[in-house]
C-alpha cells in the first residue's frame, strides 16, 4: 500500500483538498447526465461507486477529522448508498500509513528517542493505518506491545475540518440559526478528546477494570511508561477484527455468544458505568482462537448525565411510548418538542417519534431478540427513507434533541449494526447480572 510522507494541516492546504475533491464530483455528476441524456437510464449506481471513491481517496490523504466524519458515516448503513458504506468503511482500519521516516521522526517527536533505542524490536511497517492514529508493533523486555501513534497535526486540524464541513451539514440535517453550535461542539469536544491518548489511557483502564467480571470479554494491559498524548502503549492482542471474524462463517452458537458478550458490555457500561465507549464499529473489536472478544479502542468515550439518561431510557419503555401525555412530556424535556412549536408541530413531532421508538426499541421489549431479523432491517430501511423523502420534515427546524443524542444514537446504531453482521440472537436481560449493587 501507498505510504504517506507528510499530511496537510493548515486549514488552506486542506480546504484546496476538499475544493478538487469537488470539482471530480462535479465531473462525475457530468458525465451521469450526459449519459442520461444518451441513454435514457437513470441508474446511479456508477455515479455513487464513482462519487464514493473520489471522496475516499481525498479524504484518506488528510486523515484527522475529515476521514473520522466519512467513518462514522459508514455505519449509517440505511442512509446512505451501499458504494458509500463500502468505501467509507474502509476507514475503519485500512487506509495509507505513515512512511518509515516519517513514523520514525514522529516518535523522535513524542516519545524523545528513535523507536530502536526505547525497544528491543520495532516494526515500521504499520498493522492498522485508521482516522486519526496508526499501531506498530514493537517488543520490550519480552512483552509484545501495540504502539498507536498519532498522524501529525491531526488535533490542530480538527477545528478547521469542521468549520469547512458545517455549511454542507447545515444543509443535510436542515440546521437552523446559532443553536446549531451547541451539536458541533459536542462533535468537536469528542473529536478533541479522542486525539488525547492520556485520556484515552485513563479510560481504557477504568472500563477495564470495571468490566473485566463479564465472561468472554478481554483487554490488554496499557502501559503508561510509553503513553503520551500522541502515542499509546498496550498489549499486542491475537485475533482477527469482527467483521473478518463473521467472514469465516462461524457456527450459530459462537455468533450468539459474542453478541451477548457485545450487548452486555454495552448495557453494562450504559446502565452501570453511566459512560460508554461511542464508537462500536468492527476496527475495535478482536475475536482470538478461543472465540472471546478483545475490545482494544476507547478513545471516544461518551458519560451520560443524569438528567439525560432518565428521560432517554423512559423514552423507550413501551408504556410510555403509548401515552401521549406521558410521551410529550419526555420529548419536551429531551428538547424534541420545542416551546415556539405550533400545536400542528407538536403533533407531527409526537406521530414521528412515535413510530421511531416503536421500531427501534423493539430489542428492549422482547427477552430475547434476533439481530438477523430480515423485517426488523426491512422496516428500519423503509422508515429512513420515509424520513428522508419527507418533504413537510425538510421545512421544520432541525434543531431538535439534546446534544446527548448524537453520540447516544450512534452508540446504539453501531451496536446494532455489530449484531446484525453478526447475525446473533441474544437475550436483552441478561447484562442486569453484572450491574454492580
Amino acid at each position: 500500500m501507498k505510504t504517506l510522507d507528510s499530511i496537510p494541516t493548515k486549514k488552506i492546504e486542506r480546504a484546496t483538498k476538499l475544493v478538487a475533491t469537488g470539482a471530480k464530483i462535479g465531473g462525475n455528476y457530468l458525465r451521469y447526465y450526459s449519459e442520461k441524456l444518451w441513454t435514457g437510464t437513470e441508474d446511479k449506481s456508477k455515479l455513487d461507486a464513482n462519487n464514493a471513491k473520489d471522496i475516499y481517496d481525498g479524504l484518506k490523504e488528510l486523515k484527522g477529522s475529515a476521514l473520522k466524519v466519512a467513518q462514522m458515516l459508514s455505519m449509517e448503513k440505511n442512509l446512505l448508498p451501499q458504494a458509500y458504506v463500502e468505501q467509507f468503511g474502509l476507514a475503519q482500519f485500512s487506509v495509507p500509513p505513515l512512511s518509515a521516516a516519517l513514523v520514525k521522526k514522529t516518535i523522535r517527536q513524542y516519545l524523545g528517542n528513535d523507536p530502536e533505542v526505547l525497544f528491543d524490536s520495532f516494526s515500521y511497517e504499520s498493522e492498522n493505518a485508521a482516522s486519526i492514529g496508526q499501531v506498530h508493533r514493537a517488543e520490550k523486555e519480552g512483552k509484545k506491545l501495540a504502539l498507536k501513534i498519532q498522524y501529525p497535526g491531526v488535533s490542530n486540524s480538527i477545528s478547521s475540518d469542521l468549520s469547512i464541513v458545517k455549511p454542507i451539514a447545515l444543509r443535510m440535517f436542515n440546521l437552523k440559526g446559532k443553536d446549531t453550535d451547541r451539536y458541533f461542539k459536542e462533535v468537536e469536544e469528542k473529536l478533541l478528546e479522542e486525539t488525547d491518548y492520556l485520556a484515552e489511557l485513563k479510560h481504557s483502564q477504568y472500563i477495564s477494570e470495571a468490566s473485566n467480571h463479564i465472561p468472554n470479554l478481554c483487554f490488554p494491559n496499557y502501559y503508561s511508561k510509553w503513553t503520551t498524548p500522541r502515542t499509546l502503549a498496550m498489549d499486542w492482542m491475537e485475533g482477527v477484527h469482527l467483521s473478518e471474524y463473521t467472514a469465516l462463517n462461524p457456527s450459530q452458537t459462537k455468533r450468539n455468544q459474542l453478541g451477548q458478550t457485545l450487548w452486555d458490555f454495552y448495557m453494562f457500561q450504559i446502565h452501570g458505568l453511566k459512560q460508554v465507549q461511542a464508537d462500536p464499529h468492527p476496527g475495535n473489536f478482536l475475536v482470538n482462537t478461543q472465540d472471546q472478544l478483545i475490545a482494544i479502542d476507547f478513545g471516544c468515550i461518551k458519560a451520560i448525565p443524569d438528567s439525560f439518561y432518565m428521560p432517554y431510557f423512559e423514552l423507550s419503555k413501551k408504556q410510555n411510548i403509548e401515552n401521549k401525555a406521558v410521551f410529550d412530556g419526555l420529548l419536551q424535556e429531551l428538547e424534541i418538542i420545542l416551546p415556539t412549536d405550533t400545536v400542528e408541530e407538536q403533533r407531527y413531532f409526537t406521530s414521528l417519534f412515535q413510530k421511531m421508538m416503536r421500531l427501534f426499541t423493539l430489542p428492549f421489549h422482547e427477552a430475547r431478540f434476533d439481530f438477523a431479523n430480515p423485517q426488523f432491517w426491512k422496516d428500519i430501511t423503509a422508515l429512513s427513507k420515509t424520513f428522508a423523502e419527507d418533504e413537510q420534515l425538510r421545512q421544520m427546524n432541525g434543531n431538535r434533541g439534546s446534544k446527548h443524542f448524537i453520540y447516544m444514537n450512534r452508540t446504539f446504531f453501531g451496536l446494532y449494526h455489530l449484531l446484525h453482521d453478526l447475525q446473533a440472537t441474544i437475550k436483552t436481560e441478561d447484562f442486569k447480572k453484572y450491574l454492580k449493587e
